[in-house]
C-alpha cells in the first residue's frame, strides 16, 4: 500500500473514530501493511467517512447523506421503488400529514382527499375523537389475543348489534379476512343447518366483483389481473352476471349455501343494479333456503347515504360484512354480522384470529361508530351526495360517457377515446384534488363524509377545469 494511500485512509477512519487503536500513535509507524477499518481491509473500502478513497492520485468528496428532513417527493419515490414490492401503482404524491378532508405532501402542497383510502376514512383523517380513543387505549392495553377476555370487545359487540339490528358479530382485522370468515360461516351453516353433503357446498358470486385478494376470493374473481399466475384456485364457487335475478335463480342448486354480493360494485367502476334487483334476489334466496351475504366493506357505514347500501332497497341480508371505516382510518378492524342461528354454528377453536377483537381496535371502532352517529355523517353523505352528483351530471365534456353514484360514492365513466382515467387523475392531483382511476376508464370520487358544500364546489371547479383542458 502506498504511503499516500495509508495516510489518507488512516485520516478517514480517525474522522469516523473507526481506526482500531492507532489514533494516538505516529502515523508512519502505526499503519500495518493491510490496515483495517470496521474490520475490513482498507484497500477494499470505498467512500468511508467524508472522503472516497480511490486508487490513484485523485480523491473526491463523497456525496453527503441526505437527511430525512431534507427529502423531497422524488427521493421517497426512488426509495420505495427500489425497496418496496411493485404491487401497487400509486399516484406520485407522498403524503406526510392529513386532517379532516385535507392532506399535505412532503413538499408542503395541500390537497383535498377525494378517495378517503377507499372509504376507510369516512370520518375524516385523524379525527380528534378517534385519535384520542386510540391514544387512551394504547396507554392501558393493546392486545390480549382471544386466549383471554378484554373489556372493549364485549362492548363493541353489543354496540354494533344494537346499531345494526343483528344478533351476533364475529371480529376480524382486514376486509379480506372478514370475507373469508363469511364464506366459512356459510359453508358450515350449509352443512349443519341445510344438510348439504360434506365438501359439496357452493357459493354464488357476481362477475366484476371485488371481495379481496386471498386465494379463495380470487378464485371467483373475473378480473384476469387478479388471477394470472396465482392458480390453482379453490373450488365451490359459481359466478353469475351482476344484477341478473334470473341468472341467480337458475344457478341455485340443492348444494347452494349462499349468495355473496356487493350492493354497489365500487372497484368495478361504481356499478349499480336496476331498482328492485336486491329485493327480488332476497326473495329467491329465501325461497331456496340460501343465505344472502352483503359485502358492505366499502359501501357500509354511511358511504351511500344510508348506514348500509342494502337499506336503499328496503330489505335485510342474512349476513353483512363490514370493515374499512369501522376503524375510523386509524386502525384495521372488520367484522361479520348475522343472526344467532347462523354465527352460532362456530365452536371454540374452529375459527379465529390473534388480533381479531383486540382491545385497541375495539376502542377505536366504538368511537368511530359514535362519530358516525353523533355527527350525522350518514345524513350528510346523503345530502352532499345528491348535490355533488347533480353538479357532475351537468358537466359537459366530449370525454364523459356516464356519471353515476349514490351518496358520496360517485364515478365518472370516460369514453375509450379519452385516453384512460389515469391521466385525468394525475391532472386532478396537480390541481390539488386526490382521486383514483378504477378499471381504466372510471374516475372514482369518494371524499370523507364530513365534507361540506363549499368544499365540494372547490373540488368541482378543479374537475371542470381539468375536463376543459382535455377538450383540446
Amino acid at each position: 500500500m502506498s504511503e499516500w494511500l495509508k495516510e489518507h485512509a488512516w485520516k478517514a477512519c480517525v474522522r469516523r473514530k473507526a481506526y482500531r487503536g492507532f489514533e494516538s500513535r505516529p502515523l508512519r509507524h502505526a499503519i500495518p501493511e493491510t490496515p483495517t477499518c470496521f474490520g475490513a481491509p482498507l484497500n477494499w473500502l470505498r467512500g468511508v467517512g467524508e472522503i472516497n478513497i480511490k486508487i490513484g492520485r485523485d480523491q473526491k468528496k463523497a456525496q453527503p447523506i441526505l437527511k430525512e428532513s431534507d427529502m423531497k417527493t422524488k427521493n421517497y419515490i426512488a426509495i420505495e421503488d427500489k425497496y418496496g414490492a411493485h404491487n401497487y401503482h400509486p399516484l406520485d404524491v407522498v403524503i406526510t400529514k392529513a386532517k379532516g378532508i385535507w392532506a399535505w405532501d412532503v413538499d408542503g402542497k395541500k390537497y383535498l382527499d377525494f378517495l378517503s383510502a377507499y372509504s376507510a376514512v369516512n370520518q375524516g383523517h385523524c379525527h380528534p375523537r378517534i385519535v384520542k380513543a386510540l391514544q387512551n387505549q394504547a396507554k392501558n392495553l393493546t392486545l390480549t389475543s382471544r386466549a383471554f377476555r378484554n373489556d372493549q370487545w364485549p362492548l363493541l359487540a353489543k354496540e354494533l348489534c344494537q346499531m345494526t339490528g343483528f344478533d351476533m358479530v364475529l371480529p376480524m382485522n382486514s376486509g379480506a379476512e372478514a370475507v373469508e370468515t363469511a364464506i366459512k360461516t356459510a359453508r358450515k351453516w350449509g352443512y349443519q343447518k341445510k344438510g348439504i353433503a360434506q365438501d359439496k357446498a357452493e357459493i354464488i358470486a357476481c362477475a366484476n366483483n371485488f371481495h379481496g385478494r386471498t386465494i379463495a376470493v380470487i378464485s371467483f374473481s373475473t378480473e384476469p389481473l387478479y388471477r394470472k399466475d396465482f392458480g390453482p384456485f379453490a373450488p365451490g364457487f359459481i359466478v353469475i352476471p351482476y344484477g341478473d335475478a334470473q341468472a341467480l335463480e337458475k344457478a341455485i342448486t340443492p348444494n347452494t349455501a349462499a349468495f355473496l354480493v356487493e350492493p354497489y360494485q365500487a372497484e368495478a367502476g361504481i356499478l349499480m343494479p336496476s331498482p328492485g334487483y336486491f329485493r327480488k334476489a332476497k326473495e329467491i334466496c329465501e325461497k331456496s333456503n340460501v343465505l344472502f351475504i352483503a359485502d358492505e366493506i366499502q359501501t357500509g357505514l354511511g358511504r351511500t347515504g344510508k348506514l348500509f347500501a342494502y337499506e336503499h332497497e328496503g330489505f335485510k341480508p342474512d349476513m353483512v360484512i363490514i370493515g374499512k371505516s369501522l376503524g375510523g382510518g386509524c386502525y384495521p378492524i372488520s367484522a361479520v354480522l348475522s343472526t344467532n342461528d347462523i354465527l352460532g354454528v362456530f365452536k371454540p377453536g374452529e375459527h379465529g384470529s390473534t388480533f381479531g377483537g383486540n382491545p385497541l381496535a375495539c376502542a377505536v371502532a366504538r368511537e368511530s361508530l359514535r362519530v358516525i352517529k353523533e355527527e350525522k355523517l350518514v345524513k350528510n353523505a346523503e345530502n352532499q351526495g345528491k348535490y355533488f352528483l347533480k353538479r357532475l351530471k351537468a358537466l359537459k365534456s366530449k370525454h364523459i360517457k356516464d356519471v353515476r353514484g349514490k351518496g358520496l360514492l360517485v364515478g365518472i365513466e370516460l369514453k375509450p377515446a379519452a385516453g384512460g382515467a389515469r391521466r385525468f387523475c394525475e391532472a386532478l392531483k396537480d390541481a390539488g384534488l386526490l382521486c383514483k382511476e378504477t378499471h381504466e376508464h372510471v374516475i372514482r370520487f369518494a371524499p370523507p363524509l364530513i365534507i361540506q358544500k363549499e368544499e365540494l364546489d372547490w373540488a368541482f371547479e378543479r374537475i371542470q377545469k381539468v375536463f376543459k383542458d382535455f377538450e383540446t
